[in-house]
């Protein structure tokens, strides 16, 4: 079986002079071949031999996406070294623990400011030797040397170093760590995971066998590569199949780089697809009632096209017609808007609401949900094409293993699992027993399809002993365009209760229809006619719902839960304890009379 390095070198040969990487500089896109882009590599590894870096030892990666986070990559394991990914949203304290823990001898930054946070956390740790920085930094330290100069002195000493590089790249087996990932928890200190070379390309190979990946294929990269989902299917899947990878250059730039690198597929996490749902929403809130007349009926066709292939039915003809003309008259222009060439979106981190799985595979663009965690390298289950089953995480990839434990708790088991916590043994033997990690998620298999019910910590048990999903009425609650947000709570207490985070231009556009004279945010939330307007549209969302399951009492919040506030993960999953004390006050007094 290959490693990490043996499987770039071998595509490196076969695709030269093809652009492995597309980044915007000076305006534009501008391509990196697979041959560019492995003489780097192999420069870097050589300057890290000469800075005596030994197998296992561990290299830190602090930057935004862009190539030479991959190339770092690369040439850490092509020398036996271990990559440490860091957040570049991580500040001091976070990133003091786990430097101290990974304890690396190399740091890789990108910008002045990534450098500063390497330099105050050495003061403490002190396990730095060298960083080596992309950008120019204005800062005078022993320890720093540019990119380039680093490079140029691989070159210089290539022969020097060629007979151990050689060395090292026969020595390393599948079975040897890769990385070391920082999990970024929800709750408590985060461990280390280890996951070799097998771990991650069994992965890549098993997702390739149901993705259809090919060199042909564009992908456009925003998730954080020290995020495993896109590390293994963002980066090394693509290398296995040969495909680019170009780089949005900001959150915010997304959709203008769809518009300039035209990509075939794109990974993203629910609360993109939230976002971009809700803009949609809007968007066709604002139109002219014609447009807004056709496009309603556009998605109505595509919405019964849908349920014929879901069900791998034939078409009727008359359907089929209408649904050439919707694609004509609306979906041709939102497809345009995702570049014009997108086959599929594929969602991971968290689960995703079916009713925004369903409106964006009945206006062409198909999102195929998938499952796992950073411990499984990652992905246990995804859905596939032609008929994704939405609503759940798809089906189990080959050589994976999944059973449902009697309290109804995931555990997999198979080449995917990780080597184990580094450092922590009793951690590792908890969560892997007899071969089994136990996810710490609940589900059910239905059908050969796996249903994520929600984390097991997570479950609210109410005062009556009833078991509430958060996560369920959460996502129920998204899909309606005045709702951002939503955190559900009620463990141990006699009912749930939810914070809503209003979709502020929405809201601002229903004050003024309704002439209100209140035009804050701060104002509009606590407006008696506003709260009212929103627990309409909360039990319009829980009809159905048993009564147990259901919130009893809402509260509007003027700002969004984020990650600089502590409430969002890098992953921008809920930290659900931080939310419930920064709002504790607040849900204290929905409580505070009887239920309505």
């Amino acid at each position: 079986m290959d490693t990490i390095p043996s499987l770039f070198a071998r595509q490196a040969a076969a695709f030269a002079q093809q652009p492995l990487f597309f980044v915007k500089r000076d305006g534009a896109y501008r391509p990196i071949t697979w041959h560019d882009a492995q003489s780097d590599v192999l420069a870097l590894s050589t300057f890290l031999l000469s800075r005596q870096v030994k197998p296992g030892d561990r290299v830190l990666i602090l930057s935004e996406n862009r190539p030479e986070w991959g190339i770092a990559d690369l040439a850490t394991q092509t020398v036996g070294a271990w990559t440490v990914p860091i957040y570049p949203s991580l500040m001091g304290e976070e990133l003091r623990v786990i430097c101290a823990d990974a304890h690396p001898i190399i740091g890789i930054a990108s910008s002045t400011e990534q450098v500063h946070k390497l330099l105050e956390m050495n003061q403490s740790v002190q396990s730095l030797r060298l960083i080596v920085h992309f950008e120019n930094v204005h800062v005078s330290n022993p320890l720093l040397i540019h990119w380039i100069r680093a490079l140029e002195q691989g070159r210089v000493c290539r022969e020097q170093f060629s007979e151990l590089l050689g060395q090292r790249q026969h020595q390393l087996q599948p079975d040897d760590p890769a990385t070391l990932i920082y999990t970024s928890g929800t709750t408590g200190e985060p461990k280390g995971v280890m996951l070799s070379h097998r771990n991650f390309l069994s992965n890549a190979s098993a997702s390739l066998q149901v993705i259809p990946v090919t060199a042909a294929d564009r992908h456009l990269s925003f998730l954080p590569l020290c995020h495993v989902f896109e590390r293994m299917a963002g980066w090394y899947l693509m290398l296995m199949a040969g495909a680019s990878v170009a780089y949005a250059e900001t959150m915010d730039t997304i959709s203008q780089n769809m518009l300039e690198i035209h990509p075939t597929i794109m990974l993203g996490v629910p609360r993109f697809f939230e976002k971009l749902y809700g803009r949609i929403q809007e968007h066709l809130h604002q139109a002219p009632p014609v447009k807004r007349r056709i496009t309603a009926w556009a998605i109505r066709t595509g919405q019964a096209v849908m349920a014929y292939r879901l069900a791998a039915r034939r078409i009727p003809l008359w359907l089929a017609l209408q649904h050439w003309l919707a694609q004509q008259l609306v979906f041709k222009q939102f497809q345009a808007r995702l570049g014009g060439r997108l086959r599929f979106f594929v969602s991971g981190g968290a689960p995703l609401a079916k009713e925004i799985g369903e409106f964006f595979c009945s206006v062409g663009v198909t999102i195929l949900e998938g499952y796992g965690l950073t411990e499984t390298s990652p992905v246990i289950t995804v859905n596939r094409l032609p008929q994704p089953h939405f609503g759940s995480v798809g089906q189990l990839l080959s050589g994976v293993d999944v059973s449902i434990a009697a309290d109804g708790e995931i555990l997999t088991r198979g080449p995917h699992v990780m080597r184990g916590y580094y450092k922590k043994p009793e951690a590792t033997a908890a969560a892997i027993i007899d071969g089994w990690f136990h996810t710490g998620d609940i589900g059910r298999l239905d059908a050969g399809y796996l249903f994520i019910t929600d984390r097991k910590k997570d479950l609210i048990k109410t005062a009556g002993g009833k078991f509430v999903s958060p996560q369920k009425l959460e996502n129920l609650f998204i899909t309606d365009p005045y709702i951002s947000q939503a955190f559900v709570y009620g463990d141990k207490r006699p009912y749930c209760v939810a914070l809503i985070v209003p979709n502020a231009e929405q809201l601002h556009r229903y004050a003024t229809q309704q002439d209100m004279d209140t035009t804050t945010l701060r104002e509009l939330v606590t407006h008696q006619d506003i709260l009212s307007f929103y627990w309409e549209r909360i039990q319009s969302k829980q009809q159905g719902l048993a009564g147990f399951e259901q919130v009893k009492k809402i509260a509007l919040l003027d700002q969004e839960f984020t990650q600089a506030s502590g409430e969002l993960t890098p992953t921008l999953k809920a930290k659900r304890n931080a939310i419930a004390q920064r709002n504790q006050s607040l849900l204290d007094q929905l409580y505070q009379s009887a239920a309505s």
